[in-house]
């Protein structure tokens, strides 16, 4: 079909119509649109759509002659540039990057159906033994955690191989990784965390970690509270920031929604007085001011705080107040969780201020810290059956 004009009006609306660009195999597809009110209007829509087509069509031309994944480490790289970059979490896409080079060259270089789970478990147990990046000409083992956060990895790349059509089955799934010990999270006591919260000197760093003990909320949680969140009573959470090669990325709930948890007022009164400090920063930048986050914390010119740094300030601060090992600014996540248990806050609503995706997870996560809570449900049972022992006893009489 000839197409002689490719701006044409029907009725009162303006339209094109063009033939794409021909395909491999088959015939060409009409490009058409309609419902502009003037010609110009459509010319320019016009115009912009061909170029979309046209770089559709050299991107699929691309991909195409792309050779496809024949070996582990051909895979592993197309994985994460086809799937993770575009389907995951900007920080998670920069572990899987850092994990990859742990991977023997000679494995990486197999060809996919060559790798066998036992080739698999050698690789484990080869990363367990000596692993790790060398560092001086010495031989550092990886931790169990980190082995099988790597076989995970390859998992997961075979998974989408298997999708994808190039391998026919996952040889990572039957191989046997190191199991790891469940970590049991140790909260600060009272005296420690009061210690933290007071030890610091910097204008804003006491009342993040005020913050993050006041709530229980994420470190990315935490940097990522907007003044417009925090109400009379209680803080809206669920957006977060993280920082992935070198980017700062705001992160807004999957669901789209935010939970509201209730605030002490010694919390509110620490804010306030924290967002009068900010304004005096507001005042000294005027313009320059990045006022479009609208951040509870911030640097001084309101830009976004990079949540490494602010770790790495609160682990030079235990150091300094030799706290325990291990104690960081999650561990105030931890610690909130703990004592809320130990007041004997049920463990749906635990669940529902830490974001718990249901409470299985808070229960496995803090089943130390409802021991106690186990032991009271015994004296609670002890009582009730001596008193229906004891109204047996008064029945009999």
């Amino acid at each position: 079909m000839a197409i002689r004009k490719r701006i044409l009006k029907r009725g009162t609306d303006w339209g094109y119509i063009f033939e794409g660009p021909r395909p491999v195999a088959g015939k060409r597809q009409l490009v058409a649109k309609w419902g502009f009110s003037t010609r110009k209007a459509a010319q320019e829509a016009e115009a912009s759509r061909r170029v979309e087509e046209r770089d559709r069509q050299e991107a699929a031309q691309l991909a195409r002659s792309k050779p496809r994944p024949r070996t582990l480490g051909e895979l592993l790289s197309e994985f994460l540039e086809e799937h993770a970059q575009r389907n995951l979490a900007p920080k998670t896409v920069e572990r899987y990057r850092e994990m990859v080079p742990y991977l023997s060259e000679d494995l990486r270089a197999r060809p996919l159906g060559e790798i066998t789970a036992l080739d698999l478990n050698r690789e484990w147990n080869r990363l367990r033994e000596s692993g790790g990046h060398r560092r001086g000409g010495a031989v550092r083992p990886l931790s169990a955690k980190t082995v099988r956060n790597i076989a995970g990895l390859v998992s997961s790349a075979f998974g989408q191989g298997i999708f994808w059509g190039l391998c026919l089955a996952n040889p990572a799934r039957d191989s046997r990784p190191p199991r790891t010990k469940r970590k049991e999270h140790v909260p600060l006591s009272i005296e420690q965390q009061n210690l933290l919260l007071e030890g610091s000197g910097h204008w804003q760093l006491p009342t993040i970690l005020e913050t993050s003990a006041g709530t229980g909320a994420r470190r990315g949680e935490v940097l990522a509270l907007r003044w417009s969140d925090v109400h009379e009573e209680s803080v809206f959470i669920g957006r977060s920031l993280s920082q992935a090669e070198g980017e700062l990325v705001f992160k807004e709930p999957k669901n789209g929604k935010f939970r509201e948890i209730a605030i002490a007022p010694a919390l509110l009164k620490v804010l306030a007085a924290h967002r009068a400090k900010q304004s005096a920063f507001r005042k000294q930048f005027g313009g320059e001011y990045e006022a479009g986050f609208n951040l509870v914390f911030a640097n001084h010119d309101g830009t976004p705080l990079r949540p490494n740094s602010i770790s790495a300030s609160v682990s030079n601060l235990r150091k300094k107040l030799k706290l325990p090992a291990g104690a960081s600014l999650h561990t105030l996540r931890h610690t909130h969780a703990t004592y809320l248990l130990a007041a004997g806050v049920e463990l749906p609503v635990v669940s529902e201020r830490l974001g718990h995706s249901n409470i299985y997870v808070t229960a496995t996560v803090y089943a130390h810290a409802m021991k106690d809570g186990d032991r009271e449900a015994v004296k609670k049972l002890e009582a009730f059956q001596n008193r229906a022992a004891t109204r047996r006893k008064d029945v009999r009489q």
